[in-house]
């Protein structure tokens, strides 16, 4: 994947908010640094700032490279100020073996990129999220030509719908219910391959002839009712995803993880309950916040109140004597986008993350 054209494309998406943003470097950040096989770019920001989505403004053009849109691994990236005192990156000689054998060239290396699919591709499930309406609309099973449930290959199935002649389907099952913890709406299901078929014949609703699927790849039992859609519909992903914080009025709370645990790390795929209807966007960075832990005041002096009586607490009605902080425990990317949850993967964490944790743009301090 070239980088070139990833930097251009981050150039673009971030010019809007870089003029409007000032740098601030990690009070533990490098002199240097030597890119590793497997860094992004969004690594290699977070090391020298805290906002990386401001990677464009931290990096400037050094004269003596020819190229400056590629980096390598080997290569050294060196944090140096410029005349009115703002930091800025400029690139070192690559770490190099020649032999006189063989010539070795960048090109024949893998430029790192800000964070390409085959990163993501495998903490990403083919499963889908789908309102009741949406799940109401879609064709499904009424039965198949075995007459009863089944997990192989090679039946075929009767389809309550018309579908296009020869085209591939996947076949879902309506899983567990998805509401909003702040105002208990449902949000919509959870839906889950259970298996994929092509079409042997179109069907036609009004004269009541079912469609015919033949099911060749099942994974687990299909059921009457279950429903279909077209392979991949709502699963095409681009090569690289494009980072830019997401916008400052977002703020909603993580839903549940893919791997359904209560406390998860980097690289874990969450939902959150906002989706495009708050102006979310595939590639949006969020920062995960958590509000510290409460303090009430007590005859023996100042106590968490979880460590107080039932009493002190009683009598604190947001638990705390005291308006604590939100501190930022995490960064998240946007990578699958609905109407009303989105799905991200965790791409830091200073410690672990927690469903309820709360979610908001990474320009809102």
């Amino acid at each position: 994947m070239l980088i070139r054209s990833l930097l251009l494309t981050l150039s673009l998406s971030f010019s809007v908010f870089v003029s409007a943003d000032e740098l601030t470097l990690n009070t533990n950040a490098p002199k240097s640094y030597i890119v590793k096989k497997g860094d992004t770019l969004w690594d290699i920001s977070g090391i020298f700032l805290k906002q990386p989505w401001l990677w464009p403004k931290l990096w400037r053009l050094n004269p003596d490279i020819n190229n400056p849109h590629l980096i390598y691994p080997g290569e050294e990236l060196r944090l140096i100020f410029d005349e009115q005192g703002q930091p800025m990156l400029v690139r070192g000689k690559p770490e190099l073996k020649w032999s006189p054998r063989a010539r070795v060239q960048l090109k024949d290396q893998s430029a790192i990129s800000s964070l390409p699919l085959e990163v993501i591709a495998p903490y990403i499930k083919y499963n889908s999220i789908l309102s009741e309406a949406e799940i109401e609309k879609l064709p499904y099973i009424l039965g198949s030509d075995e007459g009863y449930n089944s997990s192989v290959d090679g039946f075929n199935l009767y389809i309550n719908g018309e579908l296009a002649l020869g085209k591939g389907y996947a076949i879902y099952q309506k899983e567990e219910a998805i509401y909003d913890p702040e105002t208990e709406a449902l949000l919509g299901y959870n839906i889950r391959v259970v298996g994929t078929g092509k079409v042997l014949r179109s069907g036609d609703i009004d004269n009541k002839v079912p469609a015919t699927l033949y099911v060749d790849g099942a994974k687990q039992e299909i059921r009457s009712g279950d429903f279909i859609m077209p392979v991949n519909e709502n699963q095409q992903y681009p090569s690289f995803f494009t980072l830019k914080p997401a916008k400052k009025s977002l703020r909603g709370l993580i839903l549940n993880s893919a791997s359904g645990v209560r406390e998860f790390g980097k690289l874990a795929v969450v939902m959150i309950n906002r989706g495009a209807e708050h102006a979310l966007e595939q590639g949006d960075v969020v920062s995960v916040k958590r509000t510290s832990p409460g303090v009430v005041e007590t005859s023996n002096g100042p106590a968490y109140s979880q460590d107080t009586s039932r009493w002190n607490r009683l009598a604190n009605v947001d638990d705390s004597d005291y308006k604590m902080p939100e501190e930022v425990v995490g960064e998240m990317m946007v990578f699958k986008v609905y109407r009303q949850v989105s799905l991200a993967l965790v791409l830091r964490s200073s410690k672990p993350l927690r469903l309820q944790d709360t979610v908001t743009s990474p320009m809102v301090n």
